[in-house]
């Protein structure tokens, strides 16, 4: 028997996350199962961009490019803590504003779990 934990989402990413096309939606939550279910998905990949225990999983969907980002070392709970359509500017780094909203919702994140 599986120990599946649970998805959470913070509610500003799982707003962004609906706005996404279903077959982009569809995939996430398909990647999102595998890490509930304690495995990496093949569209999941370590995020550099903060300290470790988060990945992104990056979708490219006919010109677009989706991102959605998740948290396993913080709470029992898988958290999402940021989906978003990357439309950068400077190739494939993520954009410091996406950044800095990543780096507060984490810090959020764990003090209201404490």
């Amino acid at each position: 028997m599986r120990n599946t934990r649970n998805v959470s989402w913070i509610k500003a990413a799982r707003r962004d996350f609906e706005d996404f096309p279903k077959d982009v939606q569809s995939d996430m939550l398909d990647a999102l199962t595998v890490a509930a279910e304690g495995g990496k998905s093949e569209k999941a990949k370590p995020f550099k961009g903060v300290d470790g225990g988060v990945f992104e999983i990056a979708l490219r969907y006919r010109n677009d490019a989706f991102r959605a980002l998740y948290a396993v070392k913080i709470d029992a709970d898988i958290w999402v803590i940021h989906a978003f359509q990357k439309k950068s500017k400077s190739g494939i780094k993520t954009p410091r504003m996406e950044l800095d909203l990543i780096h507060d919702r984490l810090k959020r994140l764990k003090e209201a779990l404490k």
